[in-house]
């Protein structure tokens, strides 16, 4: 999910949106083991879950490839990301967020939803992409706060021994952004929704 996006009118307590159907501050999971489960999402200005649509949307083009898969959620705000795809069967999801209170949230919805395959890293995301892990992640969603130039050096950091050679990459940024990404990124998908517009890339980097 991404942050700074332009502020709505705030809801009166307990009412329900049109959009979502459900009251604010809370993050629906769409499908897989976990489907329709309402958590709750921190009060903080900008923090929202990226909307039930695009997640349906971009969960569909990914389909059965996330099972089995480690997933990695960047710029995680409220996991939505992340949680969507442990619950539709992904191996194991390392979320990484660097306010404190946010993270606690995400640790607190992956116990009440009695996942243990998952990990949250109270970092900032480029300072943590600078150190590669022991084994890299099938998938990556990377969803950073918009007009901060975050994304592209994130895809290049992700270049430094984080991805499988055919990993799936999410990326979300404000529409209008001319994104640069590595050339063996290969667009698969796209889609817009309000201010944000969302590519879903292969990586390929078999030599032809």
């Amino acid at each position: 999910m991404s942050r700074h996006r332009p502020s709505r009118p705030r809801p009166r307590p307990g009412a329900k949106t049109a959009a979502t159907g459900r009251a604010p501050g809370q993050l629906r999971i769409i499908g897989g083991d976990h489907r329709r489960r309402l958590l709750p999402v921190l009060d903080k200005p900008g923090l929202r879950p990226t909307p039930d649509r695009v997640r349906e949307t971009l969960f569909n083009w990914l389909g059965g490839t996330l099972y089995g898969k480690r997933v990695l959620d960047l710029f995680a705000g409220t996991g939505a990301l992340g949680l969507e795809a442990l619950s539709r069967g992904a191996r194991a999801a390392t979320f990484v967020e660097r306010d404190g209170q946010v993270a606690k949230a995400i640790n607190d919805n992956l116990a009440t939803l009695s996942i243990s395959s998952a990990e949250v890293i109270t970092q900032d995301t480029l300072t943590m992409l600078s150190n590669p892990p022991e084994v890299p992640f099938d998938i990556a969603f990377i969803d950073p706060p918009f007009r901060q130039a975050l994304a592209e050096p994130c895809c290049a950091a992700l270049e430094q021994g984080w991805l499988t050679d055919d990993a799936w990459i999410y990326v979300e940024v404000e529409s209008g952004l001319e994104l640069s990404v590595p050339k063996h990124w290969h667009l698969h998908r796209e889609v817009k929704a309000g201010d944000s517009f969302g590519r879903l890339y292969r990586r390929h980097t078999t030599s032809s």
